[in-house]
């Protein structure tokens, strides 16, 4: 257990070692070598701030003492090498499972997750007022009524470009059924757009005001965007409302006039929550005091939210404010800005991941990687393999073929090549999708479009063979997963396993340093656990305890044929300094404790000193454990000065000065 734990630690310190974006290049000085080997400075910094925390105030004392626990680690790491733990097969198979887990995410993480997660952040800064047209196209849309609703709108986009008001086309050309009132107009809105608008915000964050920009392409169809302004966020309010609805036939006046009376009530001192409770006619929200909860921009009517945005104390109402649902009196709780960018990342992952974007900048980077690599296909195998296919391909029952083809399918670059056969491979693999497209599509275009998937796959994992290449900070992560796991196999071989095995060195080591084992004043103990059915009889109880064996108590108390005992007992060594009972009771042979309640297990605990025990020295068979940890200790400390006489250790005292602040 105590193996594992440590192991996780270092493998938790390798972990704390990348910085996305890290790099180790000329201008990232090394701070110090050991046996040659370089660690930049960079390293050491990034390490040293992760582990201390806030406490990382790189004061030359905090500096010096974790410079001296690193270049321990590398002196470790070092001596692994030179017991060539790094050509273990299964520490190497361990570190390639290591390094399937880190790579199957790292590639969306870093060229997808995080880019996304960024931008987003950065938008949410501002709140955008936009109008927009719409021309709506079919999910189904054929080549020709997509060419046509694109062609709808560039026409109605010529139209304000000659001067027509936008308003006016809106309304005449719009498929945005809202236009008919409002012209267009969305007003202000932030990220994240709804899914499948994510080409219409990246255009409202980037195209000039005042400019008329399109067609932008969304899942809706075409649409023109003009940009009226944008504005630092308004991030979000806490608050609460009284609402008097005017819907249906109620009298208007009458419902001004009682919202009027509620103003009144409250200038007159009425409490806000009270009179929401006995008046407002939300039902969702007058039970709790009118409580909306936090809300953000573009969630209510224009009315509502210009009056919750536009109070400016917290704790503060507004004036009655007329909606299309009736009259409000808003309150303000409090408000909330826009959050660091630790604290927002988490829910903008979350809603990036369920949106279309991601999937868009995943099929972007797979298309890079494609182009950069040199994507070569050989559309000649593809065909002569399709040919070969049988109206049994789409049904469970196709098998690839028993000696693979060796013909080139596609490669990346010279040395990564896929065969005909590896894609049959794939295709048997793929049974449920091949079941799937037999009920729409016929063999050959089921094999283009699991031909496509596969290209796509192909490209990831060819990236992948390329990170340490391509991403120094990946190069970096793996190079300290290794060092973990040669540091752990290492420190195992020498310190642990000698520790607990080495029965004549711990004999030995305990002999030097058995005086630290000691008992202090301990008692050999009778503890009574006494059943709530002897409540009535405790102090009699107590005082046969008091003079009695345990034997007795037994006896007298229990009933052989009961099926439980009305008093359990067990015996005890305890030290006097460990147990809060005896700080009630006199140090004596005798003395018994109060007795403890434990309603849970409907029983009380009594506590019996029976006999006084002298302090003296712990056996190495009662000390076992702390004197292998301790055995543990003194190896490593003899390991440690072994390590820095047989290896040479550079410091740049320079470089590290540089880095003192206080």
């Amino acid at each position: 257990m105590l193996n594992l734990m440590i192991k996780r630690f270092w493998m938790l310190l390798a972990l704390a070692v990348l910085i996305p974006g890290l790099s180790f290049g000329q201008d990232d000085p090394v701070l110090f070598s050991v046996d040659g080997k370089p660690v930049q400075q960079s390293e050491f910094v990034y390490i040293y701030s992760k582990t201390n925390g806030k406490k990382a105030d790189f004061s030359e004392a905090s500096l010096e003492e974790y410079l001296d626990l690193y270049v321990k680690f590398k002196l470790k790491v070092a001596k692994a090498r030179a017991m060539q733990l790094d050509t273990v097969p299964e520490l190497m198979t361990e570190l390639n499972g290591y390094r399937r887990q880190l790579a199957d995410s790292y590639l969306i993480d870093k060229e997808v997750t995080e880019k996304l997660i960024e931008e987003a952040y950065e938008r949410s800064k501002q709140d955008v007022d936009i109008s927009h047209i719409l021309v709506s196209v079919k999910p189904d849309a054929t080549p020709e009524e997509i060419a046509a609703a694109k062609g709808k709108l560039e026409r109605a986009m010529k139209r304000i470009q000659e001067g027509e008001d936008f308003e006016t086309v809106a309304r005449s050309v719009s498929d945005d059924q809202s236009a008919k009132n409002n012209g267009g107009r969305i007003g202000y809105v932030t990220v994240l757009f709804p899914n499948g608008f994510y080409e219409l915000e990246k255009a409202a964050y980037k195209v000039p005001v005042g400019k008329l920009s399109g067609p932008i392409r969304t899942d809706a169809g075409f649409h023109a965007l003009l940009v009226h302004d944008r504005r630092p966020s308004r991030g979000e309010v806490e608050a609460a409302h009284i609402l008097l609805r005017t819907d249906g036939d109620r009298n208007e006046k009458a419902v001004k006039a009682r919202i009027d009376s509620a103003y009144q009530a409250l200038e007159a001192g009425a409490d806000f929550d009270a009179l929401a409770k006995a008046v407002s006619e939300d039902s969702r929200t007058a039970a709790k005091g009118g409580y909306i909860g936090f809300f953000g921009i573009n969630r209510f009517s224009r009315e509502f939210e210009e009056a919750a945005f536009g109070m400016k104390e917290e704790g503060t109402y507004s004036k009655p404010v007329k909606t299309s649902v009736g009259w409000h009196i808003l309150k303000l709780i409090s408000r909330r800005g826009i959050q660091p960018y630790n604290i927002e990342r988490g829910r903008l992952e979350n809603a990036i991941k369920k949106d279309n974007r991601f999937e868009q900048a995943k099929a972007a980077m797979v298309a890079r990687i494609k182009d950069e690599a040199g994507l070569k296909a050989y559309p000649e195998a593809l065909g002569s393999f399709t040919e070969s296919l049988t109206d049994t391909f789409l049904t469970f029952r196709w098998r690839a073929p028993e000696t693979p083809s060796q013909k080139v399918l596609f490669q990346y670059g010279d040395d990564f090549k896929v065969t005909v056969g590896d894609f049959a491979d794939y295709l048997e693999r793929s049974s449920r999708e091949r079941i799937r497209m037999g009920r729409g599509k016929d063999v050959a275009s089921a094999v283009t479009t699991l031909y496509e998937n596969y290209l796509d796959e192909s490209a990831m994992r060819y990236e992948e063979k390329q990170l340490e290449q391509k991403y120094p900070d990946f190069k970096a992560l793996m190079r300290e997963y290794e060092e973990g796991i040669l540091l752990f196999e290492a420190t195992k071989q020498l310190v642990w396993d000698k520790a607990s095995q080495d029965t004549v060195g711990l004999e030995k080591f305990y002999e030097t340093v058995k005086g630290k084992y000691r008992y202090g004043n301990r008692a050999e103990t009778s503890i009574y656990r006494v059943s709530n059915e002897l409540k009535d009889q405790m102090e009699e109880v107590r005082a046969f305890i008091a003079e009695n064996t345990p034997e007795a108590v037994l006896g007298k108390y229990n009933d052989p044929d009961a099926t439980f005992p009305l008093i359990t007992h067990e015996s005890k060594k305890l030290d006097k300094a460990l147990y809060p009972e005896f700080k009630s009771m006199e140090w004596t042979a005798g003395a018994i404790s109060q007795s403890e309640p434990n309603p849970q297990a409907q029983k009380f605990k009594i506590t019996k000193i029976e006999t006084l025990l002298e302090p003296r020295l712990k056996t190495l068979n009662e000390a076992r454990g702390y004197v292998v940890a301790d055995y543990q200790d003194y190896l490593e400390e003899q390991w440690v000065q072994e390590l820095r006489e047989t290896y040479e250790v550079d410091i740049n005292r320079k470089v590290f000065k540089k880095l003192i602040k206080k």
